[in-house]
């Protein structure tokens, strides 16, 4: 395995075309520079308001992190099988008093279709991914994109518009035809890279002990080997060798990382096979990753950072019991975990009750009393069903509609929030704006 110094140097080569492809890695902001100069399309500028914390991406390349004042690109699959997911995400935010537009006009990034080998064509993708960047930018708010597959696809979108000028062109016609202009995020930021960004306000705001946790991680193939010149990587982490999350926040709040072979495996879920060839994604995440992350580190749980990546170790583990390999390994994305050990509630925020592999032994290493927890969460339950007004983390659809009001020339009377709708659990931060 390289060290640090000898990572640096191929990369350093690579850049100068002396390696490899003999193709010189071009940083594709510099160009976009380039192209907004001959008016040929707009960039989404990350500002002093939106909080910026530096990072590096494996070329050492700066790259900005907003933190602050972030539109909410979603995930499909997220949304639909692990809510918890990004429910910890809009906590974590409320805790550390961040802004945010959680709106209801996003569309789907729609590369289950690319990956997926189905119906979709470039000039598709491209505007399909111009269309939720203009709608970032007209509300002002910069992108923070949650599904790793969203993020891959988007940085090959970037990438394409500024390379590609005949897709260029035709994304532009089709941009026209919406009354919209072709924008560009001056940064493609995932929200792990935010939850790294952040470290140092989660782990203040930190209520449990989380050193006799041990954590194996699954690094999202979508992430960093997808235009990998643009994943975030820190020396802190495996000596700069992997990127920097979502191990860097574990670290940080003082778990146990622990290493296993195949640590540079897919997930098993791959789209295509996940489709055609379910048995082989089951039996992929159970043997090449599961089982090594058991009998080789000794995990108590796996953390992740992408929606297809905790789907698929979580929910592959019933076919493995049915062959006798009882692993039964907790699964969990960085930011629910790193949303529990700051006291979010286990089934309100985390909704741990979702995850198919049992979370009780993790919880209880962490310090957490999920009986409790579980008992108040049933009470609640009861109470919706009585008509108790649901509690939420922000006002619903306050935020866009106060939005699309402004643009018509209206004015809205400010309401404020009442203390169901404010909060989740006593002390849980405050309603976005």
């Amino acid at each position: 395995m390289l060290n640090a110094a000898e990572i640096k140097k191929v990369l350093e080569e690579r850049t100068q075309r002396q390696r490899g492809t003999g193709k010189k890695v071009t940083d594709v902001r510099e160009e976009m520079l380039r192209l907004e100069e001959k008016g040929e399309l707009l960039i989404h500028r990350i500002r002093p308001e939106n909080r910026p914390v530096q990072m590096q991406t494996l070329f050492g390349w700066n790259k900005k992190i907003p933190t602050d004042r972030l539109w909410h690109h979603k995930s499909c699959g997220q949304c639909g099988n692990i809510p918890g997911y990004p429910s910890s995400l809009l906590w974590v935010m409320n805790q550390t008093g961040r802004r945010y537009l959680n709106e209801p006009h996003q569309t789907s990034c729609t590369a289950w279709n690319y990956h997926g080998t189905a119906t979709s064509n470039p000039v598709a993708l491209a505007a399909v991914a111009a269309r939720n960047f203009h709608r970032a930018y007209e509300t002002d708010h910069f992108p923070l994109v949650h599904c790793g597959t969203s993020f891959g696809d988007y940085k090959e979108m970037r990438k394409l518009l500024v390379e590609n000028a005949e897709v260029r062109h035709k994304v532009r016609e089709v941009l026209r035809g919406m009354g919209r202009d072709l924008v560009l995020p001056e940064e493609i930021v995932h929200y792990s890279e935010w939850v790294q960004a952040m470290a140092p306000e989660i782990v203040a705001r930190r209520r449990f002990d989380v050193s006799a946790v041990v954590a194996t991680v699954h690094e999202p193939c979508h992430y960093y080997k997808m235009v990998p010149e643009d994943a975030v990587y820190d020396e802190a982490v495996y000596g700069g060798q992997r990127p920097a999350v979502p191990t860097g926040i574990l670290l940080s709040l003082g778990a146990r990382v622990a290493d296993y072979s195949t640590w540079y495996d897919c997930c098993g879920f791959g789209f295509r096979h996940i489709l055609s060839e379910r048995e082989f994604s089951r039996s992929f995440a159970n043997l090449r990753k599961i089982r090594p992350m058991v009998e080789e580190a000794h995990a108590d749980v796996a953390i992740t950072s992408d929606t297809g990546c905790v789907t698929t170790l979580d929910k592959s583990q019933w076919i493995g019991k049915a062959h006798g390999q009882s692993y039964l390994l907790p699964v969990l994305a960085d930011v629910q975990f790193a949303a529990l050990a700051m006291g979010a509630h286990p089934y309100k925020i985390a909704q741990v009750h979702w995850h198919a592999s049992p979370v009780d032994h993790l919880l209880e290493k962490m310090g957490i009393d999920w009986r409790s927890a579980k008992n108040e969460f049933m009470e609640y339950l009861k109470a919706l069903k009585n008509g108790t007004a649901p509690e939420l983390l922000h006002a619903p659809r306050a935020e866009i509609e106060q939005y699309f009001a402004i643009n018509k020339g209206q004015v809205l009377p400010v309401e404020e929030p009442s203390v169901a709708s404010a909060s989740v659990s006593p002390g849980n931060g405050r309603v976005s704006s």
